[in-house]
C-alpha cells in the first residue's frame, strides 16, 4: 500500500484531452496523499473519436497542464496503462504497471465499486463543474468547430494540441468510414 512512509493514490482517466477539471483533480488529491499515480487508460488506442490523443501526447498534456498549474511533479507518476477487457480483475493489473498505492480515485460507480472489491480505500473528489469540464464534451466542440472548447483546458494544453493538429484529426477521423 505504501512503500516507507510516502502514501499513494492512484487516478485512472483517458484524459482524451486534459481538462481544467482533471486539474483540480490533481491538486485535491495531492492535498490528501503524499504521491499521484495517473494512470492514462487505453493507452493502446489512439485516432479515433472516443480517443483521438496517443498515449504519449496526454502525458505531455499531463506535464504541460501540471507545470502551468504548479503542481510538483516530483509527486505524480504518469503511467499508461492498456485496456484490459475484465472488469473484475482490472485493479489487479493496474497494479503490474504502477507504483503501489492505497488510495484508488475516481467518481465513476463502476471504478469506486472495482477499488473498493480490490480492497482499496477511494477518494472521491468534487465534480468540478462535470457538465462544463468533459473531455466527451470538449471534443465535440473540436468536431463542430467551436473555439470555445480552448476555455475548458489549460492555455498549455490548447496550445499543444494546436501544435499537433488535434482538432484536425478529430475532425478527419469523425468524416471517416
Amino acid at each position: 500500500m505504501v512503500w516507507g512512509d510516502v502514501v499513494r493514490a492512484a487516478y485512472p482517466g483517458r484524459f482524451q484531452p486534459v481538462h481544467l477539471g482533471h486539474v483540480e483533480v490533481v491538486k485535491w488529491v495531492l492535498d490528501r496523499v503524499d504521491e499521484l499515480v495517473v494512470v492514462i487508460g487505453t493507452a493502446q488506442e489512439s485516432h479515433t473519436i472516443v480517443n483521438p490523443f496517443t498515449a504519449g501526447e496526454r502525458i505531455v498534456m499531463l506535464r504541460l497542464a501540471m507545470e502551468e498549474f504548479g503542481v510538483d511533479l516530483r509527486r505524480v507518476y504518469l503511467i499508461p496503462v492498456p485496456d484490459i477487457l475484465m472488469n473484475s480483475v482490472w485493479p489487479t493489473y493496474v497494479q503490474l504497471y504502477v507504483p503501489k498505492f492505497k488510495y484508488g480515485v475516481a467518481r465513476n460507480p463502476l471504478v469506486v465499486r472495482l477499488f473498493k472489491e480490490a480492497g482499496y480505500e477511494v477518494l472521491v473528489p468534487p465534480p468540478y463543474e462535470r457538465g462544463k469540464y468533459s473531455s466527451t464534451r470538449i471534443r465535440r466542440l473540436m468536431a463542430a468547430g467551436d473555439e470555445s472548447w480552448r476555455s475548458y483546458v489549460p492555455s498549455s494544453v490548447a496550445r499543444f494540441i494546436d501544435e499537433i493538429g488535434g482538432v484536425e484529426r478529430i475532425r478527419e477521423v469523425l468524416g471517416s468510414d
